[in-house]
């Protein structure tokens, strides 16, 4: 009993105690009443409208994270972008590759550019992967260069190899 609740423990690598900000924790038993011991704790998600639901995980899960669009306090707004991830190699972020045709008047021709986006990816898509489409949601500035949630996978890079691209 070391006054750590035994539904929420300390992961690998956190230095404190994680919790849902709007979840309390030490609600009090009443005396001779029964408690269901189911494992699952209380928590907390919503709904981040535009269409998009609420991942599976993110409800039935037990993992914490603040700037999680479903589960922290991380309010979507501004524009809603789609790309291909391009790296994974940061912890929950992920930079995406967007490219698209620039117009060089004098030429009367289109060359091609492209756009990288750090967005931060919430514990609830665990499936994400290198070559996915995923569809990223403005939000706060997370970071120095983190401004994006992912909010969706639309599709998995197994499933685009046959298909046509722009490029």
């Amino acid at each position: 009993s070391s006054g750590i609740n035994a539904e929420w423990p300390l992961r690998p690598g956190e230095k404190a105690f994680q919790k849902q900000p709007a979840v309390f924790l030490n609600k009090k038993k009443l005396a001779g009443a029964k408690v269901a011991k189911t494992g699952k704790g209380v928590r907390w998600t919503k709904n981040v409208g535009l269409g998009i639901k609420t991942p599976r995980e993110a409800i039935e899960g037990s993992y914490i994270d603040k700037k999680c669009p479903f589960t922290g306090d991380v309010a979507i707004r501004g524009r809603l972008l789609r790309g291909i991830v391009n790296n994974m190699k940061m912890k929950r972020t992920l930079t995406i590759r967007r490219d698209y045709l620039h117009y060089i008047k004098k030429y009367n021709r289109f060359e091609k550019r492209h756009k990288n986006i750090s967005a931060h990816v919430s514990p609830a898509f665990l499936d994400v992967g290198k070559g996915d489409t995923v569809l990223v949601g403005q939000c706060r500035p997370l970071s120095k260069t983190v401004r994006f949630n992912v909010l969706k996978v639309i599709a998995t890079a197994a499933a685009d190899k046959k298909k046509f691209t722009k490029f």
